[in-house]
């Protein structure tokens, strides 16, 4: 399984790495992006994830805008919201973006794991 990790908090990165480290997927299988511009460009580079997973907040491009922008190139690559933003709307607008699901800092490992289980299987 290939994963984006897209956060501006290099903090949080490592806490997600760490976790999807934890659900078997090895360190080279996963890349990581500072904000959505790097993100969008791992993406046309390497064109082979199995799933994003991106917070909302970030400097240049936030992930709402990266959501966007994947889903013009790619309908049904799984993408997850990892974000502080927990309300009702910001929910329902990411959803109508085109996120696949939805977590609310600070998570627990488990969360994670049922939520990426739910969407990829492999």
């Amino acid at each position: 399984m290939r994963i984006l990790i897209v956060d501006d908090s290099s903090t949080m990165r490592r806490i997600i790495g760490n976790v999807v480290q934890q659900l078997g997927v090895a360190k080279e299988d996963f890349d990581e992006a500072e904000d959505g511009v790097v993100a969008w460009k791992l993406f046309q580079e390497k064109n082979d994830y199995d799933v994003v997973l991106t917070d909302w907040n970030m400097p240049n491009m936030n992930g709402l805008e990266l959501v966007k922008h994947i889903r013009t190139a790619d309908k049904s690559i799984p993408i997850v919201m990892i974000t502080t933003e927990g309300g009702k709307g910001e929910v329902i607008t990411a959803l109508k973006a085109g996120v696949n699901n939805y977590i609310v800092k600070p998570f627990s490992a488990e969360v994670l794991k049922e939520k990426l289980d739910g969407l990829v299987k492999g």
